[in-house]
Parts: structure tokens; sequence; C-alpha cells
């Protein structure tokens, strides 16, 4: 397993990113989103607080061009299921989950990012209360290649989470034109006991020129209460 500093720092441009996983003491759920940017539009946001989620926002609504993909609400919760995605793809999960289907009926209905070149990939992912503790998911769907007539789809389920272990998905491999697509398998990480060192780990690793928000929230297991932090680079 890499820490998160050592995985973070080694990516030129990651752009949007989720890790999901569980504290050394086994006590929380561990959950955090980033986003990036290059674009001037892409940089102009930020993340709020909406109800046990959050929502991307215009910093400056003057400077808003294109909001089709980047105004859209990353984090949902449903019950005891905590959603967490990099577009508008979170709302097909928790209608579908509210009508008692599942994390891939969802999914598949769904594909990349229509912005072509780049055909950024979805990634999302899903933390669910057990009985006697929690599991999660995550996915991918991204093009085959760079092909937007054909929809790849990873889904990777962890019924049993490992105390002190997380795994991180990413839309791209580094900084690129066109970028290039995420591959292999989600990628191990070291999750620390303490919110404000995984949340401090997690932004001061990120390229400074690129980094746009941050969300991070710890779940206790047994209680559901949470610990939320967000970082903005527009204040």
């Amino acid at each position: 397993m890499k820490t998160i500093k050592e995985e973070l720092s080694a990516v030129s441009y990651p752009g949007r990113g989720i890790i999901i996983g569980m504290t050394p003491d086994g006590k929380n759920a561990v959950m955090a989103y980033f986003i990036m940017g290059r674009s001037e539009n892409s940089r102009n946001r930020i993340f709020a607080e909406e109800g046990k989620g959050i929502r991307t926002e215009a910093f400056d609504p003057d400077k808003l061009e294109d909001p089709s993909l980047i105004i859209y609400s990353p984090v949902r919760v449903l019950d005891t299921t905590t959603i967490v995605t990099n577009g508008d793809q979170t709302d097909t999960i928790y209608d579908h989950l509210k009508e008692g289907k599942t994390f891939e009926e969802a999914l598949y209905t769904r594909e990349f990012e229509p912005d072509a070149p780049n055909y950024t990939p979805r990634i999302s992912g899903i933390i669910t209360k057990e009985d006697e503790g929690f599991s999660y998911k995550l996915s991918i769907l991204k093009s085959a290649n760079g092909d937007p007539s054909s929809c790849e789809r990873f889904i990777y389920g962890y019924k049993t989470p490992v105390a002190g272990k997380g795994h991180f998905i990413h839309t791209y491999m580094r900084d690129g034109d066109p970028l290039p697509s995420f591959e292999g398998e989600p990628v191990e990480l070291i999750i620390p006991e303490d919110i404000d060192e995984f949340t401090n780990n997690c932004w001061d690793s990120l390229n400074e020129d690129n980094k746009v928000s941050l969300f991070t929230r710890f779940i206790d297991i047994q209680t559901c209460e949470v610990q939320t932090r967000i970082i903005n680079k527009n204040r």
C-alpha cells in the first residue's frame, strides 16, 4: 500500500478522484472527493454543503460558461447509504436505490462524459451500512481507449473492508491532450486515523496550480454520525 502523499504527488493531473476506506481503529468509514481544473471554467468552482451532502457551485457566477458537466451534487445520502461521484450520475444512483434497485443497475444506464476528445470517465463510489459494519463499492465508466462507440464499465466491491486501508480511483492517468483515462484497478492506500490528518494529506499532495476543492468525511460505523471537512481554493 502507498501513502496518500506518495500516490497523489506522483500523478501530475489525476483530475477528479475518490478515496474510500476504513480508519486503522476500525471505527470509521472514510471518504474523500476532490476536483481539479485546467480551464478557467473548471477552476471557477467551490464545494458547498447541501443537506447531508454537497454541491458544486460557481465561485464567480459571472464567469460561469458551460455548467453542464461542472455543476452537480457529488455527494448525496439516502438513509444510511452515502453516494459520491464526479457528475450527475449521483442523482441516477440515488434514484435507483430509492426505487429498490442497485448501484450496478444505475450505472448501466450511464456512460462516460460527452466531452470529446477526452471522454472523461465517470467515477462513482458508495458506502453502505451493514448490520455489523459497512461495505463499499467503486466504479469507473470509460471509453475503450478513446473510442466513443464503446463504453467499458468496471465495478469493484469491498464487502469486508480492512482497517487502515482504502482504495483510490481517479479520472486521468496524467496530464495530456487528450487526457488519458485511468487504467487498472483502484490503488490501495494507507488511511490515517484522524480526519484532519487525512484531509491535509489529500489537499497538500494535490498539484498547487490545478487543485480546486476537496471534501472529506468520516462516518462512525456504529452510530452513523459524521465528521466533514471542505477545502476550497477559491475563498
